[in-house]
């Protein structure tokens, strides 16, 4: 199953502290082939939050709920199941200070029409 997790913090937090960690955790899950792709986002100060209303486009700068969280990263992982993912989250550095989010994949059936 694949799991998108994301990584969040507290707009207060200084999220580059855990590199090190981060990196250990990293080499880890990319040795075993449990995580597919990762990154690293910049602040939702970089953002734009893209709409259509009546054929008309908006386009606001930054995130457009008022939170103190942000989402700050994600990884892709591809694991057996929920409860490895958990574990594999519970391992990551901002788990710590920070909040992981696991949400899986949609699988769709190959075998119904399109």
């Amino acid at each position: 199953m694949k799991y998108m997790m994301f990584v969040i913090t507290d707009s207060d937090r200084d999220t580059e502290s855990d590199e090190s960690d981060v990196n250990v955790w990293v080499d880890e899950l990319d040795s075993a082939g449990k995580r597919i792709i990762g990154e690293v986002l910049q602040a939702p100060t970089e953002s734009r939050v893209v709409r259509v209303r009546g054929g008309k486009r908006y386009v606001t700068d930054g995130p457009f709920a008022e939170t103190k969280e942000w989402i700050c990263g994600f990884d892709i992982l591809e694991v057996e199941n929920l409860e490895e993912a958990v574990e594999i989250a519970s391992r990551h550095p901002m788990a710590r200070n920070g909040q992981l989010e696991l949400r899986p994949f949609m699988e769709w059936d190959e075998a119904a029409p399109a």
